[in-house]
């Protein structure tokens, strides 16, 4: 048998290389001394070790063997203990994150329901409003019709004749009505106004929360996707990067509160939505009430006006009536006075015609007697009675004439009323039947 050589292999310890423990220095054997060689026995001898140099080394081996052994069977009890520690916790937070995804999921989805709600809740105000709206547009159109029959009603009084062109109760009435029919027109313009600026609020508002529910719905299906991934799952990958914070990532109180002030904006819109459907139905309302009160206290004053002229023209065909009645009884007085006066020239020449004869009588003949005296008499009563007579005459002709001008006047003052009669219960009040409904001032 050859004889080997037991060399010592320097100490490697792989553990403390792999946890980045700094190699210690291999152990360095003491210096074996070095046989003699002799040149005699050259050969038949070689370097060899001592008997306790063999021993000493294979002692070292084993030592070596058992210090390896002992620290590979320490290393595996640690394995152990930290493959069942780490399997513990590794399950234990996983079940905390499973955990944890299912209540951000609850609470995902009741912001996420709250957010719903409330933008049905704009959707139908902003539907309320837009019919609101519709309703005020056509309340504005049906106040053009009280406008156009009170400024037609205006004017055609205007061409009222003479005495009757007077600003009475009627002409008051009807410039009021116009006045609050422009004062209307103007309220609900404004009111117009405030709704299409509330809509359009309800809009931003519902827009969003449309963007919150949408990014609440992403989030809601990744976390619960998440919340199914298990160890078991196919589709899980490494993504070493995502467990990084992002700079713009906030906290779950700033989150909260962005949900929280959006629906607050939006609570603010639904409640001045309320606020404002309130206004607008009593604007509605009163101002439908107002038109209809105006209009019944003008038809009242024409139906007022129309009695007073009926019964100022009943009264002028009365008065007419008599003075026709006048005239022809003056007519025949006057040809009585005349025929009367003609009655007179007959007696009156028979008494001049015996006075002139008699102051034909010669000399003393000529003598004032009875006769005389009795025949002056009567010249002088005849002449009397036909001034009388004459002056009765011209009193008689003038009193047909001022009877004459009476009629005149009351025929005019008659066709007078009958043409206001006509314009007022005719023209007007037959115009203002055309005066729109309770429903159409409402809007309806």
């Amino acid at each position: 048998m050859s004889s080997e050589v037991l060399v010592s292999r320097p100490h490697y310890d792989s553990r403390a290389v792999a946890q980045g423990v700094p190699a210690r220095d291999p152990h360095v054997e003491p210096d074996v001394p070095q046989p003699s060689s002799g040149s005699a026995t050259a050969g038949y001898r070689s370097a060899k070790y001592h008997p306790a140099e063999w021993f000493s080394n294979y002692r070292t081996v084993l030592q070596q063997a058992g210090t390896h052994r002992h620290e590979a069977q320490s290393i595996q009890r640690e394995s152990k203990t930290l493959h069942q520690d780490t399997e513990a916790a590794t399950l234990k937070t996983q079940a905390v994150g499973t955990r944890l995804l299912g209540e951000r999921l609850q609470e995902t989805h009741y912001w996420k329901s709250e957010l719903k709600r409330h933008v049905d809740k704009l959707l139908a105000d902003t539907e309320s409003l837009l019919a609101l709206k519709t309703r005020l547009e056509k309340a504005l159109d049906a106040t053009e019709i009280p406008f156009a029959i009170a400024t037609d009603n205006l004017n055609c009084r205007t061409r009222r004749p003479g005495a009757d062109l007077v600003r009475d109760t009627v002409e008051e009435e009807l410039v009021k009505e116009v006045d609050l029919i422009r004062s209307i027109q103007a309220l609900l313009k404004r009111t117009t106004a405030q709704v299409v600026t509330q809509i359009k609020m309800n809009r931003e508002a519902k827009q969003t929360l449309e963007l919150d529910w949408s990014d609440k719905y992403q989030a809601y299906n990744f976390d619960d996707h998440s919340g199914r991934y298990s160890n078991m799952s196919p589709d899980t990958q490494h993504h070493p990067s995502s467990a990084s914070l992002q700079d713009q990532v906030c906290n779950c109180t700033l989150w909260t509160k962005f949900t929280q002030d959006n629906l607050s904006k939006a609570l603010q819109e639904e409640q001045a939505t309320n606020s404002l459907r309130v206004l607008v139905e009593r604007v509605l309302q009163d101002t439908t009430d107002d038109l209809r009160v105006q209009c019944s206290s003008v038809d009242r004053a024409f139906s007022q006006r129309c009695a007073e002229l009926i019964e100022a023209k009943t009264q002028l065909e009365m008065k007419h009536a008599q003075v026709l009645e006048q005239i022809g009884a003056q007519e025949r007085n006057i040809v009585a006075l005349q025929q009367a006066i003609h009655n007179k020239e007959a007696p009156l020449r028979v008494a001049q015609s015996r006075l002139y004869l008699r102051s034909l009588r010669p000399n003393m003949e000529l003598c004032r007697d009875e006769p005389q005296f009795s025949l002056e008499g009567e010249v002088r009563q005849i002449d009397a009675t036909l001034a009388s007579l004459h002056q009765q005459l011209s009193e008689a002709r003038g009193s047909l004439s001022h009877l004459e001008e009476s009629r005149i006047t009351i025929e005019k003052d008659i066709n007078c009323k009958t043409h206001s009669l006509f314009i007022e219960r005719d023209k007007c009040m037959t115009h203002r039947k055309r005066y729109p409904a309770v429903s159409t001032l409402s809007g309806y």
